[in-house]
């Protein structure tokens, strides 16, 4: 198995003085997702939870919506030329009547936010494909909790706290308890882990749930909260504009510079509790 760390010598200068002495960082690494033996996509991850992030990765293409469309995930042995066992292949193997994901480059043009195509048909194709709508989603919430969230993923993280270089994505139900935490050197990659967690515990769609992330959010991840289910979407950074737009049309709470007690709520401002609006 992978490790989450690794350890590299560095020149460390404090106030003018060099020295030398070891640094943990973030590992990163390849990982191949097959899908019933088709190579599908490669994405750069932190080791860990990797059955969880390609269980997540297929919600998020709307390959899968619930742990009955997976007939198992398992590591390819034999992916080195001398039969060796990287785990950095893992293979998906689908239900019977789940149709196999088109792996030609045309498949999924919403796949990463920078495949270069935007605008009204990628609001378009995650609406059609999504498995259920966040729109009605009963969630209300007080700033107060929200503004409490930032903290509670910071101190959940376990692997930052040693090498200041890893994302964060918690799950958090409408009390502000906090449901699921992973970690990547990736945003998405930590969404997916979050999301291929919830599919494969059998807790899809993830209704009343808020998703906190500790980056940016992107159209990207707003696409992934909304093929999950997640009727909101928080992060410490800005939106994208695109982001914006697809949480407009999916009827999602987008809220972006989420620090402190202040925050921009850019779409579904009525799923916060009452507000005097000055």
């Amino acid at each position: 198995m992978g490790r989450v760390t690794a350890r590299r010598r560095v020149l460390r200068i404090r106030e003018g003085v060099p020295s030398h002495r070891p640094d943990t960082l973030a590992a990163e690494e390849p990982m191949e997702i097959r899908v019933g033996g088709r190579p599908l996509t490669v994405t750069m991850r932190t080791p860990g939870d990797d059955f969880d992030l390609a269980a997540g990765f297929l919600v998020g293409e709307g390959v899968v919506h619930a742990a009955a469309d997976v007939a198992g995930i398992r590591y390819c042995a034999g992916a080195t030329a001398d039969g060796g066992n990287t785990y950095n292949v893992v293979d998906v193997g689908l239900a019977a009547g789940v149709d196999v994901p088109d792996a030609s480059l045309e498949r999924n043009f919403y796949t990463t936010s920078s495949c270069g195509l935007c605008g009204k048909a990628s609001l378009d194709a995650v609406r059609t494909t999504a498995a259920w709508s966040v729109a009605e989603d009963p969630l209300r919430v007080g700033p107060a909790l929200l503004t409490g969230l930032p903290d509670k993923l910071r101190a959940a993280q376990r692997v930052f706290d040693t090498t200041g270089g890893l994302h964060a994505a918690g799950l958090f139900g409408p009390d502000g308890e906090l449901l699921c935490l992973r970690e990547d050197v990736g945003r998405h990659n930590a969404v997916d882990k979050v999301v291929g967690h919830a599919l494969r515990e059998g807790l899809l769609p993830l209704r009343g749930t808020v998703l906190m992330v500790s980056g940016r959010a992107s159209f990207e991840l707003v696409q992934k909260a909304v093929m999950a289910g997640i009727p909101m979407l928080a992060a410490v950074s800005a939106p994208s504009s695109l982001a914006v737009d697809l949480a407009a049309e999916s009827g999602l709470t987008l809220v972006g510079f989420l620090r402190g007690a202040s925050m921009n709520v850019y779409t579904g401002a009525e799923r916060l509790e009452p507000l005097a609006v000055v």
